[in-house]
């Protein structure tokens, strides 16, 4: 026969489903809980400013404003001061509070620091970022009888062989033993600079293999 249950059986059970819930309850709500603010706390003990984690991979040091580049200036919390400007062909560029001022010639450091002085008169303590967005002057043109011809980013100590290795190479009939270089002198004329394929991958006159300049064009015929 099955023995009835009486009250000092009933109370264990009882007791062990009511744990029982409350863990399952305690369980359910916990993934709810919300992440960001206890990641917003950590950041404002740092102390890190918006944009500062990222900014060396932005940044380069040995970077020369030209003529063309477009920068990203970056004011921390005035944002009527803050925008992206062009260099225009005179080197210089125009902020608000800050006036005019050369830009062309400088690395982004230091034209953080000109700016930083200027805005000393208006903001306390100002916070300065500058980014180049688009570094137009430091192009070169690769032109002709090439398979990608166009408007190429000059990195590091590129040469002519590395500028028609970046244009993917000649086309059928590219005449290889006459490409030059057009250089633009100070005094507004240009320079041509022969480059003859042929002899060069041979070795001979490696000297013209000349390393290239910003603005410097390339012409495959």
């Amino acid at each position: 026969m099955t023995e009835p249950l009486t009250a000092h059986r009933i109370m264990p059970v009882l007791t062990l489903l009511a744990l029982m819930s409350i863990g399952a309850f305690a369980q359910s709500e916990s993934p709810s809980r919300p992440v960001a603010p206890a990641a917003a706390a950590a950041d404002k003990q740092t102390g890190e400013k918006p944009g500062e984690g990222s900014r060396a991979a932005h940044s380069d040091s040995s970077y020369v404003i030209g003529a063309d580049d477009v920068l990203a200036i970056n004011v921390w919390k005035e944002p009527e001061v803050s925008r992206s400007v062009p260099v225009r062909s005179d080197g210089k560029i125009s902020l608000p509070l800050v006036g005019e001022l050369t830009a062309g010639g400088q690395t982004p450091l230091q034209l953080e620091q000109e700016i930083t002085k200027r805005l000393q008169n208006y903001i306390s303590e100002p916070e300065v970022t500058v980014i180049v967005q688009d570094s137009k002057s430091q192009r070169i043109n690769i032109l002709g009888m090439v398979v990608r011809p166009g408007s190429y980013l000059l990195t590091g100590s590129a040469t002519v062989l590395d500028a028609i290795a970046m244009a993917g190479g000649f086309k059928d009939f590219a005449r290889q033993k006459s490409i030059y270089v057009l250089r633009a002198n100070a005094d507004g004329t240009q320079k041509r600079i022969a480059f003859n394929y042929k002899e060069v991958i041979k070795g001979n006159n490696p000297e013209q293999n000349v390393r290239l300049l910003p603005r410097d064009t390339v012409v495959v015929p």
